[in-house]
C-alpha cells in the first residue's frame, strides 16, 4: 500500500499543541495519508482552550470532553491511550498521527508500531527524545509554522491616489517627507525563500555522518544510492530527521549544500520520472 493510501488516525492533545499551527500541520498529515478519524482532546470548559473552536470548524476535527479531575495533572493523556487502542483493534485505520509535545505518549506509540500500526508524531522542538524516536516519523511544529509563513503573499503597498490636476505641495516634496518609501524602493532585491528560510539547526559533524553512512549502507559497487532508499534509511535511523529543520524543502537541497556528495539523474522507464543516486565524492567506478 502506498503511503498516501494509509487510512490515519490523527489524536491531538490540546493541552500540548498550539492552536495556530493547525491548519498547517493537518496540511503535513495529507502527504502521508489520509486522516479519517481526526479528535482532538481537553478541557472545553476551560478559558485556555477557548480559541480552539474556529480551528476545529475549519478542519472538521471533533472535540473529546476530558474534565481535569485534579488541578495541575493533565487528564487528556488517558483519553487519548483508550481511544487509541480501541481504534486499533477496530482495524480502521493503518497508522496513527499523535500530535503532543508530552512523553507520556512514548508508550503509546511503541505499542502501536508494535501491533504493525505506522506513528507519526508531531510536537513541538521542546518534545521530549524518547516520544521522538518511538515513533517511525516526527515532524516539528515550529517548521511546519515557518513554511505556511512563507507561502503568505507579500502584502501589497498601498498607493495614493492622485488628484486630477496639478500635485500638491506636499506630494511635489515627498522625497523629503517620505524617505523611507526611497529608501525601500532603492534596496537590493530581496533573497529566495530558499535562502530566507530561517535555518533551526546546522548541518554539523554528527548530520554529515548520518547522510555518509546512510549512502555507504545502501551503495553499489560503484558507491551510487538512489536518493530515495537513502531518505527512507534515514527516516530509521533518526525519526526527527527532516531537510527543512536545516533551511531545506528537499533532501537533495541539503545534500547538495554540504558539497561532500556526487549526484546524478538517471532515466526511467517513464521519460517524465528521473531518479536521483547520489554517492560521496572521492568514489571511484569499480572497472
Amino acid at each position: 500500500m502506498e503511503n498516501n493510501d494509509l487510512r490515519l488516525a490523527v489524536l491531538i492533545d490540546a493541552d500540548n499543541v498550539p492552536y495556530a499551527h493547525v491548519q498547517a500541520m493537518m496540511e503535513e498529515i495529507t502527504r502521508y495519508g489520509t486522516p479519517t478519524i481526526k479528535r482532538i482532546y481537553g478541557d472545553w470548559t476551560s478559558m485556555g482552550l477557548s480559541g480552539w473552536k474556529k480551528v476545529l470548524l475549519e478542519n472538521a476535527i471533533s472535540p473529546i470532553q476530558q474534565y481535569g479531575y485534579t488541578v495541575g495533572k493533565n487528564s487528556t493523556d488517558s483519553a487519548m491511550i483508550i481511544d487509541a487502542m480501541d481504534i486499533l483493534y477496530s482495524n480502521k485505520v493503518d497508522g496513527f498521527c499523535i500530535v503532543s509535545s508530552d512523553s507520556d505518549f512514548t508508550r503509546l506509540a511503541m505499542r502501536l508500531r508494535e501491533a504493525g500500526m505506522r506513528v507519526i508524531g508531531i510536537g513541538e522542538h521542546k518534545t521530549p527524545t524518547p516520544f521522538i524516536v518511538a515513533c517511525d516519523r516526527f515532524i516539528y511544529l515550529e517548521i511546519l509554522s515557518d513554511q505556511k509563513e512563507e507561502q503568505k503573499p507579500e502584502p501589497k503597498t498601498a498607493r495614493r491616489r492622485r488628484p486630477r490636476g496639478k500635485a500638491s505641495a506636499a506630494e511635489a516634496d515627498s522625497s523629503v517627507q517620505e524617505p523611507a518609501e526611497s529608501a525601500a524602493a532603492s534596496e537590493p532585491e530581496a533573497p529566495s525563500a530558499e535562502e530566507a528560510r530561517p535555518k533551526i539547526s546546522k548541518v554539523d559533524a554528527s548530520v554529515l555522518k548520518l547522510l555518509t553512512t546512510s549512502v555507504d549502507d545502501i551503495a553499489d559497487e560503484n558507491g551510487w544510492a538512489y536518493l530515495g532508499d537513502v531518505g527512507n534509511l534515514i527516516q530509521k535511523k533518526k525519526p526527527s530527521f527532516d531537510s527543512r529543520n536545516y533551511g531545506y524543502r528537499k533532501l537533495s537541497s541539503l545534500i547538495k549544500s554540504t558539497g561532500k556528495f556526487e549526484m546524478e539523474s538517471r532515466e526511467t522507464a517513464n521519460a517524465h520520472v528521473k531518479h536521483i543516486f547520489i554517492r560521496v565524492i572521492g568514489v571511484t567506478d569499480v572497472r
